[in-house]
């Protein structure tokens, strides 16, 4: 199992909005590819106050096969889609985890 993980401090005042979106409408669409199996969208209880709140999506995938092909085929435009709304209000990063 292959697990996608992106990690966001979104500002406190796009907070709301954002997860909002999150859960309506851009996990539903990256679900709706066929390609990852699930998703889980959490939030980081243990953090500093750095004006944000800190959330992980993990989205899994069954081989690196399959993330390689959402990667290619639709990654760039969700990522396009969610910088357009929320540019400046966000910082992140990504990870890429295997089952052990």
């Amino acid at each position: 199992m292959i697990i996608y993980n992106i990690t966001i401090n979104i500002s406190y005042d796009a907070e709301k909005d954002w997860l909002h979106y999150m859960k309506t409408i851009h996990i539903p669409q990256i679900l709706s590819t066929g390609v990852p199996l699930e998703c889980k969208l959490l939030r980081l209880l243990t953090e500093i106050d750095n004006e944000g709140s800190t959330y992980t999506t993990q989205f899994s995938f069954l081989t690196m096969e399959d993330f390689l092909a959402y990667q290619t085929h639709y990654q760039a435009d969700f990522q396009e889609r969610h910088h357009e709304l929320y540019a400046g209000k966000y910082v992140s990063f990504r990870t890429l985890l295997e089952d052990a």
